[in-house]
């Protein structure tokens, strides 16, 4: 007797779909029929899409996002291409740095806001035919500026033939010099026009003459200019207003030229680096350190998670500068706290920034060195009558000076109180008669000069060093870049160690720098047990610190603190986009609101849909079938009569 195994599926399939599984017949139904595979396949389409859509749905609108600022963020690193200047839409602008050792004239340029009102400008360094930053300096040694002012109306008006005169012009510049700076020209007042002119000339040669009147000029004096009477200060700005909206066509009012402070200009250095970084962009990156901060100007509550911001130490010749950001509960210092809004919506706060700012006067580079020399002419003149001595007085007997390059022979001070110095390069010792120069008090919150400094979070921070921080580890020493504490310190102990006549020789054989002469090589020692004790006990970096970067380009651009002066000076320009686009067609709109990329709810609507007509399509289809089954099927009552399962339609495959 044989025994057949009969096992049979129910489902909402058609009836047609219904099979039975017998032992002859299992091996062959273990083959899906093609209806059965196209029915799994839409199935499993469907989930896929579903999921797709749930999981994967808003990370992909972020990839497109991330893309689009990755984009933006690498053509800021290598945009160093020629600027287009037929390119109707872009735009222009100009700021003048006057600063104490010299004047320059930034040109940049933006295209327009693409309507964002999340995103600032991008604005980058307008760039000539020969690829190179629009720049121009003034600096002791060029042309008189009447010279020059006289040159640049003859080829202002002979525009066309300005690329042959100028090839002529720019050698003959250091017939006559120039002052300095413009804070030189104190006495004479009525001259700053005619010394700025050539930077404002040289500008406009490069920006299209229809562009001028939209392109806004800002003239900012920086340190100094802080150091003369207020009197002073305003007769040389006045002679500015004055005469530069009758030569120039350039977006100019009175406001646009000032004497900044150095709170502003550590605000100006802090926005341009981190500008450059993509710190401003609020998207973050896989492996890209952020921060929750409570924003300034907000809800109390209120937590926003964004891009880690970058610290700025800056040393020039005059002052030293650090700035970073600090959380909105540092209260204590508010005189030193600067908090804006890049954004050009006051009522968005997603870049409202708080940063501490702290400029020190008499403590760069050259200005130290100088405290360092009278320090030194003082003491020896006293101890020397104390003593009835005469070190320092003639050549055979000089000061010993550890800061100096070992024998290394100079001569300081007026000529009626000259000193003679010969070096002895002990690194270690210099550094300690630097730090009484520092003016630290014993309060463990305090930097320079007994100045509040919020406290830094070591463990999750990063800074990076411009101007003497950079030049200190890079032109003599080559290794700048990353800091670290114990290197630097071994290879300047033993730079100072070394005897000046080897100095010499190598930099004769062209081992340092390019741009390193004899004035750095002597100042070297002292430079960098400058630099080392400013930081580690002024600025109280522990020696440990990794996350210090010193610099002079970032993505092969300089960065200067007028990008970060321009950007926060034009950050409302974006509105007239944002409206533009705000007004577009409400077609545009609506395509733009019920697009299936950024509308999930109407995808996810239609995917419901259609699942749910498949549904009804299936069970109507088994209804159908089940009709028909019965209709051709005579000997389904003895089935039911005898006990058995509903019967089953055999699928041959």
């Amino acid at each position: 007797m044989s025994i057949m195994g009969r096992i049979s599926f129910s489902c909402l399939f058609p009836a047609s779909w219904h099979f039975s599984l017998s032992s002859q017949v299992l091996p062959r139904l273990l083959i899906p029929s093609i209806r059965q595979l196209l029915f799994i396949s839409l199935v499993v389409c469907l989930i896929g899409l579903l999921y797709l859509l749930l999981v994967a749905g808003k990370g992909h609108v972020s990839w497109i996002t991330k893309e689009n600022h990755f984009h933006r963020h690498l053509a800021r690193v290598t945009d160093i291409d020629a600027t287009d200047t037929t390119n109707p839409n872009l735009n222009y602008g100009l700021v003048v740095d006057c600063g104490s050792s010299g004047s320059r004239v930034f040109v940049y340029c933006w295209p327009r806001h693409n309507g964002n009102p999340h995103e600032l400008l991008d604005i980058r360094q307008m760039r000539d035919q020969n690829r190179k930053p629009v720049v121009m300096k003034i600096k002791p040694g060029e042309m008189s500026s009447v010279w020059l002012k006289l040159l640049s109306q003859y080829y202002m008006v002979m525009h066309a033939f300005q690329h042959l005169v100028l090839p002529f012009i720019y050698p003959l510049r250091s017939n006559v010099c120039f002052p300095s700076g413009i804070s030189e020209l104190a006495k004479t007042p009525e001259k700053a026009s005619d010394y700025i002119y050539p930077l404002l000339s040289f500008a406009a040669q490069h920006i299209p003459k229809h562009k001028h009147q939209e392109t806004p000029l800002y003239v900012l004096c920086t340190a100094g200019m802080r150091i003369l009477p207020e009197n002073q200060q305003e007769a040389l700005l006045e002679d500015l207003r004055t005469d530069i909206p009758v030569h120039f066509n350039f977006l100019f009012s009175d406001s646009h030229v000032e004497v900044i402070s150095g709170k502003q200009e550590g605000v100006y250095a802090w926005i341009g680096i981190n500008f450059v970084l993509g710190r401003f962009d609020h998207v973050h990156n896989d492996g890209e350190a952020v921060v929750e901060v409570h924003v300034p100007g907000g809800d109390q509550q209120e937590m926003l998670l964004r891009k880690r911001t970058t610290g700025v130490l800056d040393m020039g010749g005059v002052s030293t500068q650090i700035a970073y950001e600090v959380p909105k509960t540092e209260e204590i210092a508010k005189n030193l706290l600067a908090e804006f809004n890049l954004g050009c919506d006051v009522h968005r706060t997603e870049h409202v920034y708080r940063v501490y700012v702290s400029t020190f006067l008499g403590y760069g580079g050259n200005a130290a060195r100088q405290r360092y020399e009278e320090n030194l002419i003082r003491n020896t003149a006293a101890r020397n009558r104390l003593l009835d001595q005469h070190i320092g007085e003639t050549v055979e007997s000089p000061l010993l000076d550890p800061c100096l390059p070992t024998d290394l022979q100079d001569e300081i001070g007026p000529p009626t109180q000259h000193l003679y110095l010969r070096g002895t390069g002990d690194f270690d010792q210099c550094r300690q008669i630097l730090q009484p120069f520092l003016n630290r008090t014993n309060d463990t919150q305090t930097s320079l000069n007994g100045v509040y400094q919020p406290a830094i979070d070591y463990s999750n921070s990063q800074f990076y060093g411009f101007s003497e921080f950079y030049y200190c580890m890079e032109d003599v020493l080559r290794m700048g870049g990353d800091y670290n504490a114990s290197k630097y310190a071994k290879a300047a102990k033993s730079y100072c160690a070394t005897q000046w006549k080897i100095l010499r020789e190598r930099f004769e054989s062209g081992l340092y720098a390019s741009h390193a002469d004899l004035h750095r090589l002597k100042y070297q020692c002292f430079k960098s047990a400058w630099m080392y004790e400013v930081l580690h006990t002024g600025f109280s970096f522990p020696t440990n610190y990794k996350n210090l970067k010193t610099a002079l380009l970032v993505y092969d651009k300089e960065v200067q603190w007028t990008l970060g002066a321009i950007l926060y000076r034009t950050r409302f320009l974006p509105l007239r986009d944002i409206q533009q686009e705000s007004l577009k067609g409400a077609h545009s709109h609506w395509r733009h609101s019920f697009s299936f990329v950024n509308n999930h709810y109407l995808f996810l609507a239609c995917f419901f849909i259609v699942l749910l007509s498949i549904i009804l399509y299936l069970r109507r289809l088994r209804r159908i079938h089940r009709r028909t089954a019965q209709r051709c099927t005579p000997s389904s009552v003895p089935w039911l009569e005898e006990g058995l399962a509903s019967p089953t339609i055999l699928i041959n495959l």
